[in-house]
């Protein structure tokens, strides 16, 4: 079964983030009122398998060895079956 995976990485609360730092004040300078912005980057794939949970163990030691710093980053894993990913 292929299953489509989204892992979306943040920065932990009390990081510095320059880029949302760069926005909130693009935006102010353009008269926007936002505050606390933050910057979430996503990264999508697909895996073959049978099993969802090993599915999701196997994305999550790729967050923790490779694709995010879990000393300063948080991270969320979504796992969708490819035939529920077109509502079927």
């Amino acid at each position: 079964m292929l299953f489509d995976i989204e892992v979306k990485i943040s920065l932990k609360d009390g990081m510095l983030n320059p880029e949302a730092t760069q926005v909130e004040r693009s935006l102010d300078l353009l008269g926007y009122e936002v505050k606390n912005v933050k910057t979430v980057e996503t990264i999508k794939f697909q895996m073959e398998g049978e099993d969802r949970e090993a599915i999701r163990e196997n994305v999550v030691d790729m967050c923790e060895r490779l694709l995010c710093n879990p000393v300063i980053h948080n991270y969320k894993i979504n796992v969708i079956p490819q035939n529920m990913a077109c509502g079927k």
